[in-house]
């Protein structure tokens, strides 16, 4: 018979024993083990889904992000402090558009400024009633005509001024529309007029869903040709400009240049991060936000692993004394117990990880999102069950290993 360096009799109690004790020791209470199991699933299954919710939701800020601001340009002169202070220095040109048009990744460009009304009555009739409530009067804001398409507008009704209209300094105005609703005017087929003062000027539209410069909903807008001619507008104070996406770095380096060749550093141009940067920095804010709450509940998970291992070994307290008076070492002890942890918790990581790409998937088509799940944390969160089953399984394990035969025989614990 083989002996071990010790002189003793090699154990016989082979992989195939551990394996069938174990999974006897499991089938036995099969409701102590769904319970048992009950638990990991939950604290895996949380854990997946909160991954795969926080790397879809992460997928669909970015696309957002491309949709909108990864696709935005700001341009404003430079500006220095004074004792009055702060000055622009820097001018943004007349032909903004027609200077910036020509740069590569740039397909709509606009800009604005304010105008000087000297406190004009804004109104929709000609009439001025005395006893009326005195109402707070609309801003005045001036564009080029290429603003509206470069803040990603829409016409709600009739149209937007064009090149002809600013060349010509028509007395024609695009109304907000909260600014239209303020001023009465819901239609533009009657050629409906607002004055500004004691001067008349059509209205030819009115706009909504305007994603940059919200103001605009609240102004009564001008074409820059008619603001000069009419109220001696002397600026424009920003440009706005929609770029292709990944544009945002030529067309930053560029546009300082292009405005003004002979002072570009009187230029401050606001280009997009790039989206890979978007993406990363936005998915993990939110990791660390699901991954504390899926922590929580893995937890969770081991501590049930561990109740229902400790409890199982102190409830079969007879049986351990009893196989150890029949030969079973300590080590046989201890690796049935610990088999039995890695195996319920291996079984709850599996059911759990389904459950939870189920739930990822079933969120995602009801949002109409594109699920986005990486496969390697669906395994790795399977066999995350396994590893916390061992450490919730470790310290039941040795104190089962503890128990000596004579003290078990005699029902001590």
């Amino acid at each position: 018979m083989p002996v071990l360096a010790g002189g003793g009799a090699l154990d016989r109690f082979g992989i195939r024993d551990l394996v069938a004790e174990s999974a006897h020791g499991i089938g036995a209470r099969p409701g102590r083990l769904v319970l048992t199991i009950v638990g990991t699933v939950l604290g895996i299954g949380s854990l997946v889904v909160t991954i795969g919710l926080a790397q879809t939701a992460a997928g669909q800020i970015a696309r957002q992000f491309d949709a909108v601001a990864a696709t935005q340009v700001l341009v404003q002169p430079t500006t220095s402090r004074t004792q009055g202070g702060e000055r622009a220095i820097g001018r943004i040109p007349w032909d903004v558009e027609d200077r910036m048009v020509r740069l590569a990744g740039i397909e709509a460009v606009g800009a604005v400024g304010s105008v000087n009304t000297n406190n004009a009555r804004i109104t929709a009739v000609p009439v001025n009633d005395p006893s009326a409530a005195a109402a707070v009067a609309p801003q005045v804001l001036a564009t080029t005509p290429g603003l509206l398409e470069a803040v990603r507008g829409t016409v709600v009704t009739g149209r937007y001024f064009d090149a002809g209209h600013d060349a010509r300094a028509d007395r024609i105005v695009v109304l907000g529309a909260r600014a239209a609703q303020r001023l009465g005017v819901h239609r533009v087929d009657r050629q409906p007029s607002i004055f500004i003062g004691e001067r008349s000027y059509t209205v030819i539209g009115v706009i909504d869903g305007v994603q940059r410069r919200g103001d605009l909903l609240d102004a009564v807008i001008l074409p820059v040709g008619t603001a000069r001619a009419d109220f001696g507008m002397t600026q424009l104070e920003q440009a706005h400009a929609t770029i292709a996406v990944g544009a945002g770095s030529v067309v930053g380096e560029q546009t300082p240049w292009a405005l003004d060749p002979s002072r570009p550093e009187t230029f401050e141009v606001q280009v997009p991060p790039s989206g890979s940067q978007v993406q990363q920095n936005v998915q993990a804010d939110i990791n660390s936000i699901f991954l504390a709450l899926g922590a929580v509940a893995l937890l969770v998970g081991g501590l049930g692993i561990a109740n229902v291992t400790l409890l199982s070994v102190m409830e079969r307290v007879g049986e351990i004394g009893l196989r150890r008076a029949l030969g079973a070492t300590r080590t046989n002890i201890g690796s049935q117990f610990l088999v039995e942890s890695v195996v319920i918790g291996l079984l709850g990581g599996l059911i759990g990880a389904a459950l939870g790409v189920l739930v990822v998937v079933g969120v995602s088509f009801g949002k109409e999102w594109t699920p986005i799940l990486d496969n390697a944390v669906v395994a790795g969160a399977a066999l995350l069950g396994g590893v916390i089953g061992l450490g919730a399984g470790t310290y039941p394990a040795l104190k089962a290993a503890a128990i000596e035969p004579i003290t078990a025989l005699r029902g001590g614990t």
